[in-house]
């Protein structure tokens, strides 16, 4: 049998099976890790701040859980791509100086060029890499900041007020930079209303000529 034949049957299941862990993270739910002793157990709120947090971390659970999935899936299909488009950039011009009419080769070059245009567009188009690290960076962005919440409060503030207001605002912000970059960084409400407002200038009545104005000057003296 052509080796040539033989080498692109195997890519071409190579290229298959190797995309399975992608496949499984966009069918597959994710679970969150455990976070270990919470606020239950913090020696720092009072019961109603305690309260205040579960409630708090339960409405963002979803959220979490979200961010996550989307790290994942968008880290897989990332080292996917480095995995199928390096090579060929050593493989091909080698493959190329062998091609030959009577063999596959040309069938195997061509392959290898169009998994790697292919997968090239797609990392470009889905901007893969940008997505990967805004997810993964809201998500150690809030963890940093639960742990800091949990071990040392008192740098949010020194009231237990302050602390959970400064916290609160702290994920707010963490959250809007992730839906920031989810969206591609398009205009949200909030600028679509600040740029109205800025735009909404005072109206301001006519200067009258200056002729005008000195005969009312003078009409006014009269």
């Amino acid at each position: 049998m052509d080796p040539w034949a033989i080498a692109t049957y195997g890519y071409s299941a190579a290229v298959a099976l190797s995309f399975w862990p992608v496949l499984r993270s966009l069918l597959s739910p994710i679970p969150l890790n455990a976070p270990g002793l919470s606020f239950d157990e913090s020696p720092y709120f009072d019961t109603s701040a305690k309260k205040l947090l579960k409630q708090h971390y339960s409405r963002l659970h979803g959220t979490l859980l979200f961010w996550k999935k989307k790290a994942s899936q968008y880290r897989r299909f990332h080292f996917y791509c480095l995995l199928w488009t390096i090579p060929s950039a050593v493989v091909l011009p080698t493959v190329t100086m062998a091609i030959a009419e009577k063999n596959s080769s040309r069938l195997f070059a061509t392959l290898i060029s169009g998994v790697t245009a292919v997968l090239l567009a797609f990392h470009r188009g889905l901007k893969v890499e940008d997505n990967y690290k805004s997810f993964r960076h809201g998500e150690s962005e809030f963890y940093d900041l639960y742990r800091r919440l949990l071990d040392r409060p008192t740098t949010l503030g020194q009231s237990q007020l302050e602390q959970l207001d400064a916290y609160f605002k702290e994920v707010e912000v963490i959250r809007r930079f992730v839906r920031s970059a989810e969206t591609d960084n398009l205009a949200t409400l909030d600028e679509a209303r600040a740029k109205l407002s800025a735009n909404k200038a005072p109206i301001k009545a006519p200067k009258a000529p200056a002729s005008q104005q000195g005969g009312a000057n003078n009409a006014g003296s009269r």
